[in-house]
C-alpha cells in the first residue's frame, strides 16, 4: 500500500466527535523545554551582511550575558520569571507583535498542555494558575494519546529516516468565557518550527521491511514503540499554540445534529440544550427561546420554563388560540414571510397585549422568525433579551441556515403527535367519515391534554346537536328467495349427480346397497325440491361426505365410463363448499356487481355534494345499497349553516335516486341473474341528535324521541300499502315515504320540477300505509322513473340543482 494511502487511512479511523478533560494526559517520550532553537533561528535569520545583523547579534549576546540559563534545558518554569523582557524579545520571532493584544496564542512545552508564554487573552480564555490548560477537546482521552504519539513519530521518521508522515488531526478545544459564563469554541493549530527531537545513543536501524511494517500500522502504538522505542528519543524545544474562534460555526453544526434527533424539541435536555447552544451563538448568557408549533387554530408553545415529561409535542407545551397574537410582532413576522427584529419593547409602535407580556418577563430586545416546511407556514422561533439593541439583524443572519431544520423538527413532532392522534382515534372509533374528522380530533386533543393533566381514562362524549337526516335504499327484491333458489337448485344438481353414479354402479353390478343410497338420495331431492329449509345444505353435504362419497373409490373400478361420471362429480364440487356452486354463485356475482355499480355511482355523486356543503355520509351494502346523511351547524368546525343546504341536498338526493333507478335498470341485461331494484327514501323534517357509540364504534340516533326515526328506517322496506295487497316498494319506482303532510310539500316542488327536466314520467301516487310496529300513521308518494332514451344523463349536474333552488319560491317550504 502507498505511504500516502496509509497515511489517509490513518487519519480517517479517528474521524470521531467526543469531550475529553484535557487535564489527563500519558506521553512515552521525554520531553524538555528549551529556548535553545529560537535562539538559534535568531542567529540565522538574519544573513551576512545585512544592516540588522548587528543588531541581532547583539540581541543574541544580551541573552548569552545575562541569562546563560535560557539556553539550557529548563526544568523548572520558575527559571523563566527573572528574565521576562529578554523572553519577551526574544518571542518577536515567534508571535506577530501587531496582533499581539487580539490573537490567542501560547508557547508550550513540547507534547504537553503546560504553557509557559501566553498572549493576554489566551492566558483569560485558558489557563489557570499554574499556566495549564482547562477545558475540554473533541476527542476522547486515548485519541489525545495517540494522535500525540503519531506528531512525535511523524517528526522522528522525518528527521531520521527521511520519511515524510504528514498529518494533521482536526482538535476543538472548549473553554468557558470568563465574561459569560458560556462556552467558546477554538480550533487548535500548533506549530513545531522550535521542536528538535534527539537520540538517547544510537539511532535505531530500520529495514525496508520495518518501515513498510510500521506505515502500514500506524494506528497501532504498541507496533510504534517495538519498532522505535520512546525510550531511544528525547524532545526538546517549545511549541506554539495558535486558537481561533469558531464557536459560530460548532454551535451551527452542533445545533444541526441536534435538530435531526428523533425528540430534538420535545425533551427537558435537548431542548435546554438548544436554548444554551444559542446563548452561546450569541454570547448571551440570559437569552430566551421559544418554539410556537401551529396546529389548527392552536398555537404550540414550547419553552424551558414548562417541565417538558411526556415526549409529545401536545402535552408538553402551552395551548394558545392563535386569535391572541392578532396584530402582535408574531402574527406581522408570519404575514410578511420575514425575520422580525424588534430592537427595544418599550419603543415598538404596534404594542398589544403580547407585547406587554413579553416585557413582563423581562424582555426588551425581540426577534421573531417564521418556520416554513415545504412553503407552509408551520411555526415561529423567538428569541428575546433584557437588554435593548442586545439581537439585530447581522447576529440574527447566523440562523439562516439553522431554521430550515427548526421548521423540519416541528414537523417531524406534528407528525408523530398526529399520529399517535390517528391511533387514538382508530382504536376508540375505527374509520370516520371525513367530513366529521375536526370533531373526533377535537375530542382526542382534549382526551390527550387532559389524560396526562388530569388521569382522564374515557373520550368525551361525541353528538351532534339539531342535525337534519336524510336517509335512501336500493333494495334487491326478493333476494331471500332468489338466494335460497339459488341455493336449492345446486343441491339438486349435486344430488342428481350422485344418484346417477350408483344408478350406473347398480347396472353394472346391482348389489342392493347401492339401489338403497340412490333410494335415499331420490328422498332428499324431493325434501329439497318442496321443503327446502334452514340447515338443509349442511345436512345434505355431511350426507354426502359420510355415507355415498366413500362408495365413489370402489365404484370407479367397476368401468371406465363410472369413473368418468365420478371425475365429472368431482371436478363439479366446489372443495371449500362442499357442494355445487353454480347457480348460487350467479345470483351472489350478480348482487356484488350491481351493488358495485350503484355504489361508485353514489360515490362520485357524492363527491359532488361534498362540495357543495360538507355533511356526513354512510353507506352499507348488502343485497343492495343504503346510506345515510345528517347535516346541520355542529357538523361543520366555523358552526355556519343555512337551510338552503338542506333543501339544495334533499333535491340532490332525489335526482341521484332517480340516477340509481335508471343505472340499475341499464345493468339487469349485463346480470347473470337479472335481478330488480326497489327504491325508497324515508324524510324527516324536524332536526334530531346523532351520538357515536364507543362502545359499538358506529354513529346512533340519541334520544328515546329520535328513536321513531330509527324504527322506520329498519322496517319501511317491508311497508305494505293500506287497504291493497302490494309492497310500497316497486321496481322502476321511488316511494317517498313522510309522516306530516308539511314533509311532503317541499317534495311536492322537486318532484315537478324534475318531471320538467323529464326525470320523472306518469302521474304520482299518493298513499297510505299499513302500520308498523313503533310506527304509525305512515305515508308515501310514489314516482315513476323515465328510463326511456330522450330523458338527461344520470349523472347529476351541480347547475341543475342551483338552477332548481333558483326558481323554486323562497320562504314557502316548511323546514321545522
Amino acid at each position: 500500500m502507498p505511504q500516502q494511502d496509509m497515511h489517509q487511512h490513518c487519519i480517517l479511523s479517528y474521524e470521531k466527535r467526543y469531550t475529553f478533560d484535557v487535564q489527563a494526559e500519558q506521553f512515552p517520550f521525554a520531553c524538555e523545554l528549551s529556548l535553545a532553537p529560537l535562539i538559534t533561528f535568531w542567529q540565522q535569520s538574519i544573513p551576512d551582511g545585512h544592516p540588522m545583523q548587528a543588531a541581532m547579534q547583539a540581541q543574541t549576546d544580551a541573552v548569552f550575558d545575562q541569562a546563560p540559563v535560557l539556553l539550557e534545558p529548563i526544568a523548572d518554569l520558575a527559571a523563566l520569571e527573572p528574565h521576562q523582557d529578554l523572553i519577551d524579545i526574544l518571542m518577536t520571532m515567534a508571535f506577530p507583535r501587531a496582533s499581539w493584544e487580539e490573537i490567542y496564542a501560547a508557547a508550550l512545552v513540547p507534547f504537553q498542555l503546560q504553557t509557559f508564554y501566553t498572549s493576554p487573552r489566551f492566558q483569560q480564555m485558558f489557563t489557570g494558575d499554574d499556566g495549564r490548560m482547562q477545558g475540554r477537546i473533541n476527542v476522547d482521552g486515548q485519541t489525545v494519546d495517540h494522535v500525540k504519539m503519531l506528531h512525535a513519530y511523524a517528526y522522528i521518521l522525518q528527521h531520521f529516516y527521511d520519511i515524510p508522515l504528514e498529518f494533521d488531526y482536526p482538535l476543538i478545544f472548549t473553554a468557558i468565557d470568563p465574561d459569560t459564563g458560556l462556552d467558546r469554541h477554538f480550533r487548535i493549530d500548533f506549530d513545531a518550527r522550535f521542536v528538535t527531537v534527539k537520540t538517547l545513543g544510537p539511532v535505531p536501524s530500520l529495514s525496508e521491511a520495518d518501515k513498510q511494517h510500521l506505515l502500514g500500522h500506524l494506528a497501532d502504538p504498541h507496533e510504534l514503540m517495538a519498532l522505535l522505542p520512546p525510550e531511544r528519543f528525547a524532545f526538546e524545544g517549545f511549541a506554539i499554540i495558535n486558537a481561533v474562534d469558531v464557536t459560530d460555526q460548532e454551535v451551527i453544526s452542533s445545533l444541526k445534529r441536534d435538530l435531526i434527533e428523533k425528540e430534538s424539541i420535545i425533551s427537558n435536555d435537548r431542548f435546554y440544550g438548544l436554548q444554551q447552544r444559542l446563548q452561546t451563538l450569541f454570547r448571551k448568557p440570559d437569552l430566551f427561546f421559544e418554539l410556537g408549533a401551529l396546529q389548527g387554530d392552536q398555537v404550540l408553545a414550547l419553552n424551558c420554563s414548562r417541565q417538558i415529561e411526556y415526549s409529545c409535542i401536545y402535552a408538553d407545551s402551552e395551548h394558545h388560540c392563535i386569535n391572541e397574537f392578532e396584530g402582535s410582532v408574531y402574527s406581522r413576522a408570519c404575514r410578511a414571510g420575514e425575520v422580525l427584529v424588534v430592537d427595544d419593547l418599550t419603543t415598538y409602535p404596534h404594542r398589544t397585549n403580547i407585547e406587554d407580556k413579553l416585557m413582563d418577563k423581562g424582555l426588551r430586545s425581540f426577534v421573531v422568525a417564521p418556520l416554513h416546511y415545504q412553503d407552509s407556514l408551520i411555526g415561529v422561533l423567538s428569541i428575546g433579551s433584557p437588554r435593548p439593541g442586545d439581537l439585530h439583524a447581522l447576529n440574527i443572519m447566523k440562523l439562516r441556515d439553522v431554521l430550515p431544520l427548526f421548521a423540519v423538527s416541528i414537523h417531524r413532532s406534528l407528525e408523530e403527535f398526529n399520529t399517535r392522534l390517528q391511533a387514538i382515534i382508530k382504536e376508540q372509533c375505527t374509520a370516520i367519515h371525513p367530513s366529521v374528522e375536526w370533531r373526533f380530533r377535537q375530542a382526542a386533543l382534549h382526551w390527550t391534554e387532559q389524560r396526562f393533566s388530569k388521569g382522564v381514562s374515557e373520550m368525551e362524549p361525541i353528538v351532534f346537536d339539531h342535525v337534519y337526516p336524510l336517509y335512501g335504499v336500493s333494495d334487491i327484491r326478493s333476494s331471500s328467495r332468489q338466494r335460497n333458489a339459488g341455493i336449492q337448485a345446486d343441491l339438486l344438481e349435486h344430488l342428481q349427480l350422485a344418484q346417477d353414479i350408483l344408478c350406473l354402479g347398480h347396472g353394472h353390478k346391482p348389489l342392493p346397497i347401492l339401489d338403497h343410497m340412490a333410494h335415499h338420495i331420490g328422498k332428499w331431492k324431493s325434501h329439497i325440491a318442496s321443503d327446502f329449509g334452514a340447515g338443509d345444505e349442511l345436512s345434505v353435504i355431511d350426507f354426502m361426505r359420510r355415507d355415498v362419497e366413500p362408495l365413489f373409490e370402489t365404484l370407479g373400478q367397476f368401468n371406465s365410463e363410472i369413473a368418468g361420471k365420478i371425475d365429472a362429480y368431482r371436478a363439479a364440487i366446489d372443495p371449500q363448499l362442499g357442494t355445487i356452486y353454480r347457480r348460487r354463485r350467479d345470483f351472489e356475482e350478480s348482487v356484488m356487481y350491481i351493488n358495485e355499480v350503484l355504489s361508485s355511482y353514489l360515490d362520485i355523486e357524492q363527491e359532488k355534494a361534498q362540495a357543495m356543503f360538507p355533511h356526513y355520509f354512510e353507506k352499507h351494502k348488502s343485497d343492495g345499497v343504503e346510506y345515510g346523511i345528517y347535516i346541520g351547524a355542529s357538523m361543520v368546525e366555523n358552526g355556519q349553516f343555512d337551510l338552503l343546504y338542506l333543501h339544495n341536498l334533499r333535491l340532490w338526493q332525489l335526482m341521484v335516486m332517480c340516477g340509481i333507478v335508471r343505472l340499475g335498470e341499464q345493468t339487469r341485461s349485463q346480470l347473470k341473474v337479472p335481478l330488480e331494484l326497489a327504491h325508497l327514501i324515508l324524510l324527516q323534517q324536524t332536526p334530531l341528535s346523532v351520538r357515536f357509540r364507543l362502545d359499538e364504534k358506529r354513529f346512533d340516533i340519541d334520544g328515546a324521541y329520535n328513536m321513531r326515526y330509527e324504527i322506520i328506517k329498519k322496517r319501511i322496506d317491508k311497508a305494505m300499502i293500506k287497504d291493497r295487497d302490494e309492497r310500497l316498494t316497486q321496481p322502476r319506482k321511488i316511494a317517498i315515504v313522510y309522516s306530516q303532510p308539511r314533509e311532503a310539500q317541499e317534495y311536492w316542488e322537486y318532484i315537478d320540477y324534475l318531471q320538467a327536466l323529464g326525470y320523472i314520467t306518469g302521474d304520482v301516487e299518493r298513499l297510505e300505509l299499513e302500520d308498523l310496529e313503533g310506527a304509525q300513521g305512515l305515508k308515501a308518494l310514489r314516482i315513476t322513473v323515465a328510463l326511456d332514451d330522450q330523458v338527461p344523463e344520470v349523472a347529476v349536474s351541480m347547475d341543475a340543482i342551483a338552477e332548481a333552488m333558483d326558481a323554486m319560491p323562497h320562504g314557502t317550504v316548511p323546514v321545522s
